[in-house]
C-alpha cells in the first residue's frame, strides 16, 4: 500500500505462455481456473457427466485421473463423449506410478489429453525414475503435448530430500529442516524442468506446481520460484480441507500470491461433503479471482450480512434467489449478453446503508427492515428507478434484473442504454 492509501498491485510476473487445448497458461493471459474430478476415469459417463458439470459451472481445465488400463482406454470416449454435448474444456491426465506405461500402451489416451500432470516423486526410483520420467516427456514430446511437473509434500523425491538434508546438517550455521524441505521442493520441479528441457521439451510445454498443505509454507515455496525461473505456474494448496476451512486456507494463501504477480492458474483442492457438490471449487476459484479484481466470471452480488433490523428472512432470501438465478442462468447469458459478467447487484436489508449501497450497484433493491414501511425502493445505475410492493416484491425484482441486462448488454441494445420506467408507475404492486 502507498503512503496516500492506494492498493499498489505487483507487476505480473512474466512467465512463457503455455497453450493447453483451447486455453493459454502464463505468459500474461489472465489466470485460469482448473478442477478435478473425483469420478473412477473407467466410469465413462459418471465422468462426462462430472467434466460436463465442472465445465459449465466455469472450470477452464479439467483433471481426471488416469491410474490404471481401464481407466486410460476410457479416456478417448470421455473426450468423445464431451465434444457430442459441445464441451470442448481442455483435459489433463493426471499420471502416478505407471504413467510411462500406460500411455506407451494407449495411444489413443495420449492423443486425447490435452496435458499430462507427472509427479515427480511417484514416478520411480534411482535410474528407474529417470527412465520413467525421461519415458512420459519423450511421449510429450511425440504428441505435443505440454506437461505440468507437479511437485507434492506428500510425495518429496526422497533421494533429493536426504542429499539436502545430509548437506545442511554439515553446515556450522543449520537451516531449519522445515527451509531444507521447502528448497527440496523447489528443486524438484526446477531440476526436473531442466531435464524435461534436455530432452526436447520446450519452455512453452511446461508447467510447474509445488502443492504443499500449509499456507506459510505454499507462499514461500511458490516465492522462491518465482524467483529462479520464468515457468508458467500452478497454484494450489493440496489436501486444503473441507467447507470454510479449505476455502480460507486456499484463499489465503493464493491470495498472497495473486497480490504478489505470482500465479498463472489456480484449484482448490476442497474435500466435498459426501455427497456434495464438486463444482464448489471452481466457483470458490472464480470467487477468489473476481473478489481480487482479476478477472470477471458473474455478477456480483452485494447483500448485507443482517442485524436486529433485519429480523424478517425476506432479504436474505432474496439474495439467495438472485445467486441461484445468477448461476443458473450465465450459461444462456454469456452467449446472449457480451460483458454481462461486470454487473453488480444489491441486496440490502434496510434503509440503513441499502439506499446507499443500492446507488453504487448497477441495480439494487432496499427491502423494507422490521417497522419500516413495507415498500422495497429500486436504484438503477445510481438513479431512484421504482418502488416495489406488495407479496411479489422478490418476482418482480428478479424481473427488473433480467429487463436491465436485456436493455444494456443484448447485442442489439443502443450503446449507452438504460433500463427506462416502459411505461411503469413509480410504484409497483
Amino acid at each position: 500500500m502507498s503512503t496516500d492509501g492506494t492498493v499498489v498491485l505487483a507487476t505480473r510476473r512474466p512467465s512463457v505462455a503455455v497453450p493447453v487445448g483451447g486455453v493459454v497458461v502464463g505468459g500474461g493471459a489472465p489466470v485460469v481456473v482448473q478442477s478435478m474430478t473425483n469420478t473412477d476415469t473407467a466410469d465413462i459417463k459418471g465422468t462426462i457427466d462430472q467434466v460436463a458439470a465442472l465445465a459449465r459451472a466455469g472450470s477452464e481445465i479439467v483433471r481426471i485421473t488416469v491410474d490404471r488400463d481401464e481407466a486410460a482406454k476410457a479416456v478417448p470416449h470421455i473426450k468423445d463423449g464431451l465434444l457430442k454435448r459441445g464441451v470442448k474444456v481442455p483435459l489433463v491426465g493426471d499420471f502416478h506410478y505407471i504413467g510411462h506405461k500406460l500411455l506407451g500402451e494407449n495411444p489413443a489416451c495420449a492423443e486425447a489429453l490435452d496435458k499430462y500432470r507427472i509427479n515427480p516423486g511417484n514416478v520411480g526410483f534411482k535410474d528407474k525414475r529417470d527412465r520413467q520420467f525421461s519415458a512420459i516427456v519423450e511421449m510429450a514430446i511425440r504428441y505435443g503435448k505440454p506437461v505440468r511437473i507437479g511437485v507434492n509434500w506428500g510425495s518429496l523425491d526422497q533421494e533429493l530430500l536426504t542429499h539436502l538434508m545430509d548437506a545442511n546438517a554439515a553446515l556450522p550455521d543449520p537451516k531449519d529442516a522445515r527451509e531444507v524441505m521447502r528448497e527440496a521442493m523447489v528443486q524438484s520441479g526446477l531440476l526436473s524442468a531442466a531435464r524435461a528441457e534436455e530432452l526436447g521439451l520446450g519452455a512453452d510445454k511446461i508447467i510447474i506446481s509445488a502443492k504443499v498443505s500449509a499456507v506459510q509454507d505454499l507462499i514461500a515455496c511458490y516465492a522462491m520460484l518465482a524467483a529462479r525461473c520464468n515457468y508458467a505456474l500452478h497454484l494450489g494448496l493440496t489436501e486444503a480441507g473441507m467447507g470454510s476451512k479449505g476455502i480460507v486456507a486456499s484463499s489465503a494463501a493464493m491470495g498472497i500470491l495473486l497480490q504478489r504477480g505470482i500465479g498463472d492458474t489456480i484449484r482448490f483442492s476442497l474435500t466435498p461433503e459426501p455427497g456434495g457438490d464438486r463444482t464448489l471449487e471452481v466457483r470458490a476459484a472464480q470467487e477468489l479471482l473476481q473478489t481480487m479484481g482479476f478477472r470477471a466470471f458473474v455478477p456480483v452480488v452485494a447483500a448485507c450480512p443482517g442485524c436486529g433490523r433485519t429480523t424478517s428472512t425476506t432479504f436474505q432470501e432474496l439474495a439467495r434467489d438472485v445467486q441461484n438465478m445468477i448461476r443458473d442462468r450465465m450459461p444462456d447469458w454469456k452467449t446472449r449478453y457480451p460483458g454481462v459478467e461486470n454487473l453488480n447487484l444489491a441486496v440490502m436489508g434496510c434503509i440503513v446503508n441499502g439506499p446507499g449501497e443500492s446507488k453504487h450497484a448497477d441495480i439494487g433493491i432496499s427491502l423494507p427492515g422490521t417497522g419500516e414501511a413495507p415498500a422495497a425502493p429500486i436504484f438503477v445505475d445510481g438513479e431512484k428507478f421504482t418502488t416495489l410492493r406488495g407479496p411479489r416484491i422478490a418476482d418482480d425484482f428478479k424481473a427488473l434484473v433480467e429487463e436491465y441486462i436485456e436493455a444494456r448488454f443484448a447485442r442489439s441494445a443502443p450503446k449507452g442504454h438504460r433500463l427506462t420506467a416502459k411505461a411503469k408507475p413509480e410504484t409497483v404492486g
